[in-house]
């Protein structure tokens, strides 16, 4: 069962030792899986929605694939519940907000998980702290060949993994790197990062994946193409688009310092006011204010804060975590105002 303190407890992933981890938050791998013997997950009947889980959950406690792991029943869990495990990363909102008997089984550090009956009858996901491409993909791919001995995958000779949505049909393999770039957003040049990513098929995305927009300066790097590259190809280029932009956000953020400082001060110790004084904040702003903090510290302009203290409260700002860590009602403006008391007295704590 899902642990009380949950919302509590840091994430492994969100840890500062990662590679890069002064640019990239995290790195995901998620595999697409669908059984040859069932329905696309949107042609099932209730019943027969209620049976399958039935058979993925009982298949998946037998197997156990994922180390010190439970299976949690979505559909039969609080919305707020829903909430913590979405700002987690360890289900998708899809999942979440999802129709009928669906579920997720998941690590305790949250490293690893496999999600049943979102778009796909099996979801397998490994993210990593920092930039770990690599070994991130191995994660998930031992993941697939355990679960691959227990179910009957639904696979074509010509078109590989076939899933509910075309555009990952082949490998079902998506990828995605959590950057967070405040000086290219600075300076504008974001969407020649977008471009850059589109011609070799990949695509820079909001904060929350697809369909999402960019909430303090984080975006998501992934890959468009499925079919027709390999894992490792795909791997592979992710990789290397990933690295040039940590390069050019990094050479960006030297020269704002070099060439105003004092500008660039201003504004992190602006944000730093707002955040030690303000009564009422909603979670945009304060993404927006933390980003510039984050920012102050890469530059070494804040020396009193880390990158982990700063990634932890990026989490237990959201919504969720919000209302599970301070009480507060489902109203905005009760959360806005519990958030705001949150981050005061956390940065208070942080400055003894």
């Amino acid at each position: 069962m899902m642990d009380d303190d949950l919302a509590s407890r840091p994430c492994s992933w969100l840890s500062p030792q990662g590679p890069e981890s002064d640019v990239v938050l995290s790195t995901r791998v998620r595999l697409a899986r669908n059984l040859g013997d069932w329905r696309m997950p949107w042609r099932l009947s209730a019943e027969e929605k209620s049976d399958l889980y039935d058979l993925i959950a009982g298949k998946l406690e037998d197997a156990a694939p994922v180390p010190d792991a439970s299976m949690e029943r979505i559909d039969q869990l609080p919305g707020l519940k829903r909430d913590v495990l979405v700002e987690r990363h360890v289900i998708s909102r899809e999942l979440a907000q999802g129709d009928g008997a669906r579920g997720v089984l998941f690590s305790r550090s949250e490293d690893s998980s496999v999600m049943a009956l979102e778009e796909d009858h099996l979801r397998l996901q490994a993210i990593r702290r920092g930039l770990q491409l690599e070994s991130t993909w191995r994660a998930v791919d031992l993941l697939d060949d355990a679960l691959e001995d227990v179910f009957d995958y639904a696979v074509s000779e010509e078109f590989g993994y076939l899933t509910a949505c075309p555009t990952n049909v082949g490998t079902g393999l998506r990828v995605s790197v959590m950057t967070h770039l405040p000086t290219l957003v600075e300076t504008g040049q974001i969407p020649k990062v977008k471009t850059a990513a589109s011609r070799v098929g990949l695509v820079l995305r909001g904060f929350r994946g697809e369909g999402s927009k960019s909430q303090g300066d984080f975006f998501q790097i992934s890959n468009q193409v499925t079919f027709g590259k390999s894992e490792e190809d795909i791997i592979r280029l992710v990789q290397s688009m990933a690295g040039k932009i940590v390069e050019w956000e990094r050479g960006v953020r030297r020269l704002l310092v070099e060439q105003d400082r004092t500008a660039v001060e201003n504004r992190v110790w602006r944000a730093w006011g707002a955040l030690q004084h303000a009564r009422i904040m909603s979670s945009e702003e304060a993404m927006e204010k933390l980003s510039l903090i984050r920012l102050g510290v890469n530059t070494k302009l804040l020396v009193h804060l880390t990158l982990g203290d700063l990634n932890e409260l990026f989490l237990y700002i959201q919504p969720g975590h919000i209302r599970t860590l301070t009480g507060a009602g489902e109203e905005p403006r009760d959360r806005d105002e519990m958030r705001a008391r949150f981050i005061r007295q956390y940065l208070a704590d942080r400055a003894r």
